[in-house]
């Protein structure tokens, strides 16, 4: 049903999509390492002669689709990187580097976005403006966007899209809403310093895990009564280390966790409860800290026009059945940096397919996509760029 709502050109290019994804996802990349993924964007560009410049932010690529004549000038991102994951899933173009993975869909992104720059390039006389198309690295980790954003990769652009292949949703169905779609993500380090000492004789320490413990428990509370139930909010401790051995008390304990808020009062309150609940039971028990809070990516906010025209887009595509979700999540992006320069949006497109198992959630080690998913993506970004610049889809 979906390939007969897609136009030939793009029909035809899906084994190429599926090679292409299925090639980048057996040599997975970490951030600002995606020398391999990089050479194939580059190498594929040339080959089909469109202009580009490579090393932007130490890896990323942009292409730039030139039109007829100048006009306003629209960008297309996708993201590279890959994750420290040892891949489980037994499929013939599994992951060849141990401890790597692309478990979100990045290698898909590429993928999408190659098929798109390359019909872009065969109908850019049809184009009253460009189009760039941004490769960025380093998406997972430390972020690629600020350094694409520095080395004036938006300096000339109108308007951005994105989007993210998404096994939340099933396949064929497109999530898109205005205003915030992926949350502020921030995270923090705490260290907590007690007194060690012998197992038996607890009277003579102070037991930095029982106050680690004490604070994981109380940090619940954040969310649970200090912020207004109406907006959304996530704490979460993912790591405690403390401790050596079985009867040895614990003389330092390490907290890493993260918090998620749409929210600007709310992402304001968190760390200042946060630290006055540490603060608190760290005297309580007779304990000191170190609290190092950092804000990572800012909330991805879809610009209301740009909501609607990719809305508008799916359900050309997709026809009366299509199904549109106001997605949200507590999930973060850098792709919320380039939102704050250029008025844009980035949507999410269903991926899931239980019929052939692909329901793993996204950093899962089973983490798999329908590859249907690729030429729908490619169509989806025709689509949007024919609706932006007011020419007629062929």
């Amino acid at each position: 049903m979906i390939f007969s709502r897609l136009r030939p050109a793009v029909r035809d290019l899906y084994p190429s999509l599926v090679a292409w994804r299925r090639q980048i996802h057996q040599q997975p990349e970490l951030g600002f390492a995606e020398v391999r993924t990089a050479a194939l964007i580059q190498q594929l560009l040339q080959d089909w002669g469109i202009p580009h410049q490579a090393g932007v932010a130490q890896t990323g690529v942009v292409a730039t689709i030139s039109g007829s004549r100048a006009g306003k000038t629209l960008a297309i991102r996708a993201d590279m990187d890959g994750l420290p994951i040892q891949e489980d899933n037994p499929v013939p173009y599994r992951s060849q580097v141990p401890q790597r993975m692309h478990a979100c869909g990045h290698d898909g992104h590429v993928a999408i976005a190659l098929g798109t720059a390359k019909l872009l390039w065969e109908q850019r006389q049809r184009l009253p403006g460009q189009v760039k198309i941004v490769f960025q690295p380093a998406e997972e980790s430390p972020g690629g966007a600020k350094p694409m954003i520095a080395a004036g990769v938006v300096q000339d652009v109108d308007a951005m899209l994105g989007l993210h292949l998404w096994n939340n949703l099933p396949l064929g169905t497109v999530g898109v809403k205005s205003g915030p779609a992926m949350a502020n993500t921030d995270r923090f380090y705490l260290q907590i310093l007690g007194k060690g000492g012998h197992g038996a004789m607890p009277h003579q320490t102070v037991d930095a895990l029982v106050v680690g413990c004490q604070v994981v428990s109380a940090l619940q509370t954040i969310v649970a009564r200090s912020v207004d139930p109406l907006q959304p909010a996530v704490v979460t401790v993912g790591k405690f280390q403390a401790g050596d051995t079985f009867n040895v008390i614990a003389a330092k304990a390490e907290l890493w966790g993260t918090v998620r808020t749409f929210d600007p009062d709310t992402a304001e309150l968190i760390p200042k409860r946060l630290e006055e609940i540490v603060a608190g039971i760290c005297q309580a028990y007779g304990a000191l800290y170190h609290l190092d809070y950092e804000r990572t990516y800012p909330a991805v906010s879809n610009h209301p026009q740009l909501a609607a025209l990719v809305e508008q887009a799916a359900r050309d595509t997709l026809g009366e059945q299509a199904r549109i979700h106001p997605e949200m999540t507590m999930g973060g992006e850098d792709m919320a940096f380039f939102l704050e320069k250029v008025p844009g949006c980035y949507f999410f497109l269903g991926s899931a397919n239980p019929e052939l198992g692909l329901t793993f959630p996204h950093h899962h080690p089973r983490f798999d996509f329908d590859e249907t998913a690729l030429p729908l993506g490619v169509e989806l970004f025709l689509r949007c760029t024919e609706l932006y610049f007011g020419i007629p889809t062929p």
